[in-house]
């Protein structure tokens, strides 16, 4: 390409970086697929299969410079790109200019900016992460590599606010990522965006603490893709330093949302490796935007037993009904409530989610249970923890939500096989 010529490449300082050769095409079913097949050891890898190159960008259009890092690949058409604001008082050259050649060198562009005043607040790291990608995409020597059509934004601490909001201005962006997303002045509420968002903090952060964390965590929609993990031993500062354990985290999030790559939800649902996470919450199967969701109209529903076999869930006649509480037991609602909803639903499989709520007096300790319907089975909880006996599903709460306030809720979702169909959980303490 002619702006690579030797004198354009001085003026912008490019360095380049050997990698290891990829082995890569993209997948003929997702032109955005980039790279071999992954692995446990490829994703925790510090390097991943594409050699990157890096170049200064100046002061101007919106944000105060910074650098832009890439794969030198341009056999296998745009990438995905993610634009990077350090947090409150910080330079991204300081702090997060580690994350550059890691993250390119799986295939995206990533340009990290520095803000136009040290102490510019969550909104105005968030224009200017809007403006650095606008910069990218229109004007910047690299707008030919990145898709347009494949943004995401991130940010630490008062940047990792700014990336919130900028989700909430762009609703086009592929994915947010706030590493311990600090306060832009109030609690921040983002039940109204439509951008997948991934929540990263520090287990030991005395500055964005977990519960603060909980809270935007709590106001993300059901209806959008979103996790939350929380780093052990770390603080605050842990996302201005080599972190393995956020990478391994952050890579393959991006990969999904920014190249529709499923090959990587392995890794995240579950969650393939918990080393150095201290709690972990998604909202599996964490399939992008536009993913397959629904069923082929032509394919007959696998779980659908065959019309001779009687309905699993029957009892024998003699048997009394698994859910009738024992005589001497509250009716259900009196300490606490469940509600049940699916959130989405596939060929073969579904998501569900449970609210449980507290009646008029504090709950310590919950139990849900519910009968599953023909041919259904739960292969993962998150927020809860299970067992079954038959069809008889019971979920409890886990360590850090079994407290609930009178009135107050918590949730818990769950993958299951089958055909989705509308329980009526019970809700017991404890």
């Amino acid at each position: 390409m002619s702006w690579l010529s030797a004198g354009l490449a001085v003026l912008l300082g490019l360095v380049v970086t050997a990698t290891a050769p990829h082995a890569a095409v993209a997948a003929a079913d997702n032109p955005y697929q980039r790279g071999p097949d992954p692995t446990p050891a490829s994703v925790a890898a510090t390097r991943g299969p594409f050699a990157t190159t890096q170049a200064t960008v100046p002061a101007g259009n919106g944000f105060n410079g910074g650098f832009v890092y890439y794969p030198t690949d341009t056999s296998l058409g745009t990438w995905g790109a993610v634009a990077i604001v350090p947090g409150y008082s910080a330079l991204f050259a300081n702090e997060e200019a580690w994350m550059g050649p890691w993250l390119a060198s799986f295939g995206f562009v990533v340009l990290g900016i520095e803000t136009n005043s040290r102490t510019d607040g969550a909104d105005a790291r968030a224009t200017q992460l809007l403006a650095a990608l606008d910069y990218l995409t229109r004007t910047s020597p690299v707008r030919t590599r990145v898709d347009p059509n494949r943004l995401s934004v991130m940010g630490h601490s008062a940047g990792g606010a700014g990336t919130l909001l900028a989700a909430l201005r762009r609703p086009s962006l592929k994915t947010a990522v706030g590493l311990a997303p600090g306060t832009p002045g109030n609690n921040l509420n983002m039940s109204t965006t439509q951008v997948p968002t991934l929540l990263l903090s520090g287990q030991n952060d005395g500055t964005v603490t977990p519960s603060y964390v909980q809270g935007i965590y709590n106001t993300l929609p059901a209806g959008v893709e979103h996790a939350w993990a929380e780093l052990a031993g770390n603080d605050h500062l842990s996302f201005t330093r080599s972190n393995p354990t956020e990478m391994r985290l952050l890579i393959p999030w991006l990969k999904i949302f920014l190249d529709n790559d499923t090959r990587y939800t392995q890794f995240l649902c579950p969650l393939a490796d918990s080393t150095g996470v201290s709690r972990y919450s998604s909202t599996c199967p964490l399939v992008p935007p536009g993913g397959p969701t629904t069923p082929p109209p032509t394919t007959p529903p696998p779980t659908t037993p065959p019309p001779t076999t009687p309905p699993p869930t029957t009892p024998p006649p003699t048997t009394p009904p698994p859910t009738t509480p024992p005589p001497t037991t509250p009716p259900p609602g009196t300490a606490c409530t469940a509600t049940y909803r699916t959130i989405g639903s596939w060929s073969g499989g579904f998501q569900g989610e449970v609210t449980v709520t507290a009646g008029s007096t504090a709950v310590d300790g919950w139990t849900t249970r519910w009968q599953l319907g023909g041919g259904q089975s739960i292969s993962q909880v998150w927020n809860g923890t299970l067992s079954t006996s038959g069809t008889t599903v019971t979920v409890r709460n886990a360590a850090y939500n079994s407290t609930l306030a009178p009135g107050t809720s918590t949730t818990f979702g769950f993958l299951g096989t089958g055909t989705p169909t509308s329980p009526s959980p019970t809700c017991t303490s404890p």
